[in-house]
């Protein structure tokens, strides 16, 4: 890996996206104060315009509240169909322009410019590159330049909207140290408050903790911290390969009518490549099962869905396609689920009639499974038995 004072790492993040898309959709909505997400009384903010946060309004906040907050606002539910249609349109800008980049959401995309200073000049690099997705694509981009995508991403978030920052080398402790700890990407709320109420409340008393304290306090979530503080990160840029699809099968040792062994297999695989879904932060808009009989007859079935993640959601589908595929006479040799229709995007941005409940459970169930394994935490019926 390269030196840190060798690399040039941009971060770009396409303002308010959801908003912005919505905006060129119908132009009158420009200037007012938006919310995109659920409809209904018990539905999340997914995102909101500049104008919305003005009264308090933020993305995960209910809707009730957010009405009550700013009464003026209009509400849209999501078209996940164009802002996956926009954010592919600024993925082939990058994909023609940079050398190197990462897509890490379906709005946020960090760029190595390392080795460029000499031949381009970075600085005006990027600033050329925010010129032309605004003219190509009608989206506002704010941009972060530094040594390092930790650094880059603080930057962004501090210049935006629609705007840019260079943070020189040498400069990572100094612009972070007078920033609250919250600003710091993998603080949450939980830790943020600890943190506040200890008197942590600036990056810069973080970053003169010892490490050991921070350790005993924090496990190892705390040595991580204590890098950010200090401005470290040597996480690499991950080139962009598009994936088309995820999957998994199973061949049986024996083959089985056992209908409650093949629901709970069928259980356990989607939930598997759902949690994979969420990891890699991709939904899918269309869901494939594959039955092999004991003749070696292969029979498949498909349907396209709302893009989605979540279990319960993949589930019901993939449950609908088994019981029309599924001939009861016939011995099933191999099980398989795909998902195709692959796009960026997380629980947090999709699941418009879902409430904040059922958000913070799917951000529950993914933590334990990050923390203590995929098969610590799943549904009952996809318990593996012997009976087949």
């Amino acid at each position: 890996m390269l030196l840190s004072e060798e690399r040039h790492i941009a971060h770009f993040d396409l303002d308010a996206f959801f908003v912005s898309v919505e905006c060129l959709k119908n132009s009158s909505l420009k200037g007012k104060p938006l919310i995109v997400g659920g409809t209904g009384d018990r539905g999340v903010v997914t995102c909101c315009s500049y104008e919305a946060r003005k009264f308090g309004v933020h993305s995960a906040m209910p809707i009730k509240l957010a009405r009550r907050l700013c009464p003026e606002a209009i509400t849209i539910r999501g078209d996940f169909e164009s802002y996956s249609k926009y954010s592919s349109l600024v993925t082939e800008i990058m994909q023609d322009t940079v050398p190197v980049f990462e897509k890490s959401s379906i709005d946020e995309f960090y760029i190595d410019l390392t080795g460029m200073e000499k031949y381009f000049g970075c600085g005006l690099f990027i600033a050329d590159l925010k010129k032309k997705i605004l003219l190509e694509s009608g989206l506002p981009v704010s941009y972060g330049l530094a040594s390092n995508k930790l650094i880059s991403k603080v930057a962004t978030n501090e210049a935006k909207p629609n705007g840019q920052m260079i943070i020189p080398f040498g400069k990572e402790k100094t612009f972070l140290a007078p920033l609250g700890v919250s600003k710091i990407p993998g603080i949450g709320k939980q830790t943020a408050v600890l943190l506040i109420r200890m008197g942590v409340e600036t990056v810069k008393i973080l970053s003169e903790i010892p490490i050991e304290m921070l350790e005993n306090l924090l496990g190892k979530n705390g040595i991580e911290l204590s890098r950010r503080a200090n401005g470290i990160d040597d996480t690499p840029v991950v080139p962009y390969h598009e994936q088309k699809s995820i999957s998994t099968e199973n061949t049986f040792q024996t083959d089985t009518i056992n209908i409650q062994f093949l629901h709970g297999e069928l259980v356990r695989m989607t939930e598997a490549i759902a949690f994979e879904l969420r990891k890699q932060n991709k939904l899918t808009g269309c869901i494939t099962v594959k039955i092999r009989y004991s003749n070696f007859d292969t029979i498949t079935k498909q349907k396209s869905i709302d893009y989605s993640n979540a279990d319960h959601i993949l589930l019901q589908t993939a449950t609908e396609l088994f019981n029309k595929l599924y001939d009861r006479r016939l011995l099933v040799r191999l099980l398989g689920i795909r998902f195709t229709n692959l796009v960026p995007g997380n629980y947090q941005i999709h699941l418009y009639e879902d409430t904040q409940e059922m958000i913070r459970l799917y951000q529950a169930i993914d933590g334990v499974k990050k923390r203590y394994g995929e098969d610590y935490l799943m549904r009952a019926v996809g318990l593996r038995t012997d009976k087949k």
